[in-house]
Protein backbone atom coordinates (compact mmCIF):
# COMPACT_ATOMS: atom_id res chain seq x y z
CA UNK A 1 0.00 0.00 0.00
CA UNK A 2 2.86 2.39 0.78
CA UNK A 3 4.39 1.93 -2.67
CA UNK A 4 1.00 2.42 -4.32
CA UNK A 5 0.48 5.61 -2.33
CA UNK A 6 3.95 6.83 -3.32
CA UNK A 7 3.21 6.15 -6.97
CA UNK A 8 -0.14 7.95 -6.92
CA UNK A 9 1.36 10.89 -5.03
CA UNK A 10 4.27 11.16 -7.45
CA UNK A 11 1.93 10.94 -10.45
CA UNK A 12 -0.29 13.69 -9.06
CA UNK A 13 2.74 15.87 -8.32
CA UNK A 14 4.11 15.32 -11.80
CA UNK A 15 0.82 16.23 -13.45
CA UNK A 16 0.52 19.40 -11.36
CA UNK A 17 4.09 20.50 -12.07
CA UNK A 18 3.56 19.77 -15.75
CA UNK A 19 0.39 21.85 -15.70
CA UNK A 20 2.24 24.73 -14.03
CA UNK A 21 4.97 24.70 -16.68
CA UNK A 22 2.35 24.66 -19.44
CA UNK A 23 0.53 27.60 -17.87
CA UNK A 24 3.77 29.58 -17.62
CA UNK A 25 4.34 28.98 -21.33
CA UNK A 26 0.86 30.26 -22.16
CA UNK A 27 -0.94 26.96 -22.80
CA UNK A 28 -4.11 25.71 -21.15
CA UNK A 29 -2.80 22.68 -19.23
CA UNK A 30 -6.06 20.82 -18.75
CA UNK A 31 -7.13 21.01 -22.38
CA UNK A 32 -3.59 19.94 -23.32
CA UNK A 33 -3.89 16.86 -21.13
CA UNK A 34 -7.31 16.20 -22.67
CA UNK A 35 -5.73 16.26 -26.13
CA UNK A 36 -3.05 13.86 -24.93
CA UNK A 37 -5.60 11.36 -23.60
CA UNK A 38 -7.75 11.67 -26.72
CA UNK A 39 -4.75 11.06 -28.95
CA UNK A 40 -3.71 7.97 -27.00
CA UNK A 41 -7.01 6.44 -25.90
CA UNK A 42 -9.73 8.28 -27.81
CA UNK A 43 -10.59 5.48 -30.25
CA UNK A 44 -9.70 1.89 -31.08
CA UNK A 45 -6.98 2.86 -33.54
CA UNK A 46 -5.33 5.14 -30.98
CA UNK A 47 -5.55 2.47 -28.28
CA UNK A 48 -3.95 -0.15 -30.54
CA UNK A 49 -1.12 2.28 -31.31
CA UNK A 50 -0.60 3.00 -27.62
CA UNK A 51 -0.42 -0.68 -26.71
CA UNK A 52 1.95 -1.34 -29.62
CA UNK A 53 4.28 1.43 -28.45
CA UNK A 54 4.23 -0.04 -24.95
CA UNK A 55 5.40 -3.54 -25.83
CA UNK A 56 9.11 -2.87 -26.21
CA UNK A 57 9.08 -0.79 -23.04
CA UNK A 58 7.74 -3.74 -21.06
CA UNK A 59 10.68 -5.89 -22.13
CA UNK A 60 13.41 -3.31 -21.48
CA UNK A 61 11.71 -2.52 -18.18
CA UNK A 62 11.96 -6.20 -17.24
CA UNK A 63 15.65 -6.12 -18.17
CA UNK A 64 16.34 -3.38 -15.65
CA UNK A 65 13.99 -4.83 -13.04
CA UNK A 66 15.53 -8.30 -12.88
CA UNK A 67 18.95 -6.71 -12.48
CA UNK A 68 17.69 -4.38 -9.79
CA UNK A 69 16.19 -7.33 -7.92
CA UNK A 70 19.71 -8.80 -7.84
CA UNK A 71 21.21 -5.53 -6.58
CA UNK A 72 22.49 -4.39 -9.98
CA UNK A 73 22.00 -1.11 -11.83
CA UNK A 74 21.88 -2.58 -15.32
CA UNK A 75 21.65 0.07 -18.04
CA UNK A 76 22.75 -2.24 -20.85
CA UNK A 77 19.29 -2.81 -22.31
CA UNK A 78 19.88 -0.23 -25.04
CA UNK A 79 22.81 -2.06 -26.58
CA UNK A 80 21.18 -5.46 -26.17
CA UNK A 81 18.00 -4.13 -27.77
CA UNK A 82 19.93 -2.83 -30.79
CA UNK A 83 21.73 -6.14 -31.24
CA UNK A 84 18.48 -8.07 -30.91
CA UNK A 85 16.87 -5.94 -33.62
CA UNK A 86 19.66 -6.31 -36.16
CA UNK A 87 20.14 -10.04 -35.52
CA UNK A 88 16.40 -10.72 -35.81
CA UNK A 89 16.21 -8.75 -39.05
CA UNK A 90 19.31 -10.49 -40.43
CA UNK A 91 17.47 -13.79 -40.13
CA UNK A 92 15.38 -12.50 -43.02
CA UNK A 93 18.31 -13.43 -45.26
CA UNK A 94 17.54 -17.09 -44.51
CA UNK A 95 14.87 -18.99 -46.40
CA UNK A 96 12.66 -20.71 -43.85
CA UNK A 97 8.96 -21.62 -43.61
CA UNK A 98 6.57 -19.05 -42.15
CA UNK A 99 6.27 -19.41 -38.38
CA UNK A 100 9.55 -21.28 -38.13
CA UNK A 101 11.22 -18.18 -39.51
CA UNK A 102 9.78 -16.04 -36.71
CA UNK A 103 10.76 -18.53 -34.02
CA UNK A 104 14.32 -18.75 -35.33
CA UNK A 105 14.61 -14.96 -35.48
CA UNK A 106 13.52 -14.69 -31.84
CA UNK A 107 15.89 -17.50 -30.84
CA UNK A 108 18.91 -15.90 -32.51
CA UNK A 109 17.97 -12.50 -31.05
CA UNK A 110 17.84 -14.03 -27.55
CA UNK A 111 21.27 -15.60 -28.04
CA UNK A 112 22.64 -12.24 -29.22
CA UNK A 113 21.22 -10.53 -26.13
CA UNK A 114 22.82 -13.07 -23.80
CA UNK A 115 26.16 -12.83 -25.60
CA UNK A 116 26.11 -9.03 -25.25
CA UNK A 117 25.28 -9.33 -21.54
CA UNK A 118 28.00 -11.93 -20.94
CA UNK A 119 31.00 -9.52 -20.83
CA UNK A 120 29.14 -7.40 -18.28
CA UNK A 121 28.58 -10.43 -16.07
CA UNK A 122 32.15 -11.71 -16.44
CA UNK A 123 33.75 -8.33 -15.74
CA UNK A 124 31.45 -7.79 -12.77
CA UNK A 125 31.93 -11.17 -11.16
CA UNK A 126 35.63 -11.75 -11.87
CA UNK A 127 37.14 -8.26 -11.78
CA UNK A 128 34.56 -6.25 -9.86
CA UNK A 129 33.99 -3.83 -12.76
CA UNK A 130 30.89 -1.70 -12.23
CA UNK A 131 28.04 -2.80 -14.46
CA UNK A 132 27.25 0.86 -15.06
CA UNK A 133 30.63 1.46 -16.72
CA UNK A 134 30.70 -1.76 -18.75
CA UNK A 135 27.13 -1.40 -20.00
CA UNK A 136 27.66 2.22 -21.05
CA UNK A 137 30.71 1.18 -23.05
CA UNK A 138 28.94 -1.79 -24.64
CA UNK A 139 25.91 0.36 -25.48
CA UNK A 140 28.12 2.57 -27.64
CA UNK A 141 29.87 -0.39 -29.23
CA UNK A 142 26.47 -1.86 -30.09
CA UNK A 143 25.22 1.47 -31.44
CA UNK A 144 28.06 1.91 -33.92
CA UNK A 145 28.17 -1.77 -34.84
CA UNK A 146 24.45 -1.83 -35.62
CA UNK A 147 24.67 1.47 -37.48
CA UNK A 148 27.46 0.06 -39.65
CA UNK A 149 25.49 -3.10 -40.41
CA UNK A 150 22.32 -1.15 -41.19
CA UNK A 151 24.00 1.32 -43.54
CA UNK A 152 26.68 -0.85 -45.13
CA UNK A 153 25.43 -4.44 -45.11
CA UNK A 154 21.64 -4.58 -44.75
CA UNK A 155 20.58 -1.43 -46.61
CA UNK A 156 17.68 -1.67 -49.06
CA UNK A 157 19.19 -1.05 -52.53
CA UNK A 158 16.05 0.80 -53.69
CA UNK A 159 14.90 2.78 -50.65
CA UNK A 160 18.40 3.42 -49.32
CA UNK A 161 17.38 5.11 -46.06
CA UNK A 162 16.58 1.85 -44.30
CA UNK A 163 17.30 -1.85 -44.32
CA UNK A 164 15.44 -4.43 -46.34
CA UNK A 165 11.96 -5.24 -45.07
CA UNK A 166 11.44 -8.29 -42.87
CA UNK A 167 9.77 -11.08 -44.89
CA UNK A 168 6.05 -11.60 -44.29
CA UNK A 169 6.64 -15.08 -42.90
CA UNK A 170 8.98 -13.69 -40.24
CA UNK A 171 6.61 -11.01 -38.95
CA UNK A 172 4.16 -11.19 -36.08
CA UNK A 173 0.58 -11.45 -37.41
CA UNK A 174 -1.51 -8.30 -37.07
CA UNK A 175 -4.32 -8.22 -34.49
CA UNK A 176 -5.78 -4.83 -35.42
CA UNK A 177 -4.33 -1.54 -36.55
CA UNK A 178 -0.72 -1.24 -35.39
CA UNK A 179 -1.03 -4.00 -32.79
CA UNK A 180 0.44 -7.42 -33.60
CA UNK A 181 0.72 -10.74 -31.81
CA UNK A 182 4.00 -9.52 -30.36
CA UNK A 183 1.58 -8.69 -27.54
CA UNK A 184 1.40 -12.41 -26.69
CA UNK A 185 5.19 -12.70 -26.50
CA UNK A 186 5.44 -9.67 -24.22
CA UNK A 187 2.67 -10.81 -21.88
CA UNK A 188 4.14 -14.32 -21.72
CA UNK A 189 7.59 -12.89 -20.94
CA UNK A 190 6.21 -10.66 -18.19
CA UNK A 191 4.29 -13.62 -16.74
CA UNK A 192 7.44 -15.75 -16.83
CA UNK A 193 9.49 -13.09 -15.03
CA UNK A 194 6.78 -12.82 -12.37
CA UNK A 195 6.65 -16.60 -11.90
CA UNK A 196 10.42 -16.96 -11.96
CA UNK A 197 11.15 -14.18 -9.46
CA UNK A 198 8.38 -15.02 -6.99
CA UNK A 199 7.71 -18.75 -7.45
CA UNK A 200 11.04 -20.34 -8.39
CA UNK A 201 14.04 -21.08 -6.19
CA UNK A 202 16.45 -19.23 -8.49
CA UNK A 203 14.19 -16.21 -8.50
CA UNK A 204 14.09 -16.27 -4.71
CA UNK A 205 17.89 -16.32 -4.69
CA UNK A 206 18.00 -13.29 -7.01
CA UNK A 207 15.67 -11.32 -4.75
CA UNK A 208 17.49 -12.41 -1.61
CA UNK A 209 20.85 -11.41 -3.09
CA UNK A 210 19.49 -8.00 -3.98
CA UNK A 211 17.73 -7.32 -0.69
CA UNK A 212 20.57 -8.39 1.61
CA UNK A 213 23.64 -9.94 -0.01
CA UNK A 214 25.31 -10.61 3.35
CA UNK A 215 22.36 -12.60 4.65
CA UNK A 216 21.96 -14.38 1.31
CA UNK A 217 25.62 -15.42 1.29
CA UNK A 218 25.37 -16.57 4.92
CA UNK A 219 22.38 -18.72 3.95
CA UNK A 220 24.41 -20.44 1.25
CA UNK A 221 23.02 -18.52 -1.72
CA UNK A 222 25.49 -17.75 -4.49
CA UNK A 223 25.23 -13.98 -4.86
CA UNK A 224 27.46 -14.10 -7.93
CA UNK A 225 25.31 -16.80 -9.50
CA UNK A 226 22.18 -14.76 -8.87
CA UNK A 227 23.72 -11.73 -10.57
CA UNK A 228 24.89 -13.83 -13.52
CA UNK A 229 21.40 -15.26 -14.05
CA UNK A 230 19.77 -11.84 -13.75
CA UNK A 231 22.08 -10.29 -16.35
CA UNK A 232 21.54 -13.07 -18.89
CA UNK A 233 17.77 -13.06 -18.43
CA UNK A 234 17.80 -9.30 -18.89
CA UNK A 235 19.78 -9.72 -22.10
CA UNK A 236 17.09 -11.97 -23.56
CA UNK A 237 14.27 -9.57 -22.70
CA UNK A 238 16.10 -6.55 -24.11
CA UNK A 239 16.98 -8.38 -27.33
CA UNK A 240 13.35 -9.33 -27.81
CA UNK A 241 12.40 -5.68 -27.35
CA UNK A 242 14.53 -4.90 -30.39
CA UNK A 243 13.22 -7.90 -32.31
CA UNK A 244 9.58 -6.90 -31.97
CA UNK A 245 10.40 -3.40 -33.21
CA UNK A 246 11.36 -4.87 -36.59
CA UNK A 247 9.14 -7.97 -36.64
CA UNK A 248 6.03 -6.50 -35.04
CA UNK A 249 5.93 -2.81 -35.96
CA UNK A 250 5.92 -0.79 -39.17
CA UNK A 251 8.11 -0.34 -41.24
CA UNK A 252 9.35 -3.87 -40.37
CA UNK A 253 12.87 -2.62 -40.98
CA UNK A 254 15.55 -0.47 -39.32
CA UNK A 255 15.94 3.10 -40.51
CA UNK A 256 19.45 4.30 -41.32
CA UNK A 257 19.46 6.61 -38.28
CA UNK A 258 18.07 3.89 -35.96
CA UNK A 259 15.21 6.29 -35.15
CA UNK A 260 12.50 3.62 -35.13
CA UNK A 261 14.44 1.75 -32.43
CA UNK A 262 14.74 4.94 -30.40
CA UNK A 263 15.90 4.87 -26.80
CA UNK A 264 13.82 1.90 -25.67
CA UNK A 265 16.60 0.60 -23.46
CA UNK A 266 16.95 3.82 -21.49
CA UNK A 267 13.20 4.46 -21.37
CA UNK A 268 12.79 1.00 -19.90
CA UNK A 269 14.72 2.12 -16.82
CA UNK A 270 12.10 4.77 -16.11
CA UNK A 271 9.33 2.25 -16.77
CA UNK A 272 10.85 -0.21 -14.30
CA UNK A 273 11.23 2.45 -11.63
CA UNK A 274 7.64 3.57 -12.15
CA UNK A 275 6.51 -0.05 -11.89
CA UNK A 276 8.58 -0.61 -8.73
CA UNK A 277 10.57 -3.35 -10.50
CA UNK A 278 7.58 -5.68 -10.47
CA UNK A 279 6.40 -7.26 -13.76
CA UNK A 280 2.78 -6.23 -13.18
CA UNK A 281 3.81 -2.71 -12.30
CA UNK A 282 6.03 -2.60 -15.39
CA UNK A 283 3.05 -3.48 -17.59
CA UNK A 284 1.20 -0.50 -16.15
CA UNK A 285 4.26 1.76 -16.36
CA UNK A 286 4.87 0.83 -19.99
CA UNK A 287 1.24 1.55 -20.88
CA UNK A 288 1.56 4.91 -19.15
CA UNK A 289 4.70 5.68 -21.15
CA UNK A 290 3.05 4.50 -24.36
CA UNK A 291 0.11 6.78 -23.62
CA UNK A 292 2.45 9.76 -23.31
CA UNK A 293 4.26 8.88 -26.54
CA UNK A 294 1.10 8.38 -28.60
CA UNK A 295 -0.78 11.31 -27.08
CA UNK A 296 2.17 13.64 -27.66
CA UNK A 297 1.41 13.67 -31.39
CA UNK A 298 -2.13 14.92 -30.70
CA UNK A 299 -0.81 17.67 -28.46
CA UNK A 300 1.65 18.68 -31.16
CA UNK A 301 -1.17 19.10 -33.68
CA UNK A 302 -2.72 21.63 -31.29
CA UNK A 303 0.35 23.85 -31.46
CA UNK A 304 2.02 22.74 -28.23
CA UNK A 305 5.80 22.60 -28.85
CA UNK A 306 7.39 19.15 -28.72
CA UNK A 307 9.83 20.48 -26.10
CA UNK A 308 6.87 21.11 -23.82
CA UNK A 309 5.79 17.51 -24.22
CA UNK A 310 9.27 16.30 -23.26
CA UNK A 311 9.19 18.51 -20.17
CA UNK A 312 5.85 17.08 -19.09
CA UNK A 313 7.07 13.52 -19.63
CA UNK A 314 10.31 14.16 -17.78
CA UNK A 315 8.66 15.78 -14.76
CA UNK A 316 6.15 12.97 -14.38
CA UNK A 317 8.74 10.22 -14.78
CA UNK A 318 11.22 11.80 -12.35
CA UNK A 319 8.46 12.42 -9.80
CA UNK A 320 7.38 8.79 -9.94
CA UNK A 321 10.84 7.25 -10.13
CA UNK A 322 12.65 9.22 -7.41
CA UNK A 323 11.48 7.16 -4.38
CA UNK A 324 12.44 3.86 -6.03
CA UNK A 325 15.79 5.24 -7.17
CA UNK A 326 16.63 6.18 -3.57
CA UNK A 327 15.68 2.67 -2.45
CA UNK A 328 17.96 1.14 -5.08
CA UNK A 329 20.88 3.25 -3.86
CA UNK A 330 20.30 2.05 -0.29
CA UNK A 331 20.16 -1.58 -1.46
CA UNK A 332 23.35 -1.29 -3.51
CA UNK A 333 25.53 -0.03 -0.65
CA UNK A 334 25.69 -3.32 1.30
CA UNK A 335 26.02 -5.27 -1.98
CA UNK A 336 29.07 -3.24 -2.97
CA UNK A 337 30.61 -3.64 0.48
CA UNK A 338 30.14 -7.41 0.37
CA UNK A 339 31.73 -7.73 -3.07
CA UNK A 340 34.70 -5.66 -1.91
CA UNK A 341 35.18 -8.02 1.02
CA UNK A 342 34.90 -11.08 -1.26
CA UNK A 343 37.31 -9.54 -3.78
Amino acid sequence: MRKLAETLLALGLGILVGALVMALWGHDPWSSYAYLLAGALGNTRALMSTISRSLGLVLTGLTFAVGARAGLFNIGAQGQMLLGAVVALSCGLLRLPAGVHLVMALLFAAIAGMIWALPVAVLKLTRGVSEVISTIMLNWVAHWLVLYLVVQKLSDPILGQRTFTAPLGMRFPVIKGELTWALALVLATALFFWWFLWHHAKGYEIRAAGLNPRAAAAAGISVRGAMFTALLLGGVAAAWAGAIQVLGRFPYAITSDLANLGSLGFDGIAVALIGRNHPLGILAGAFFFGTLATGAAKMGLRGIPIDMIYIVQGVIVVSMAAPEALRLIRIRRPAVALREEEG
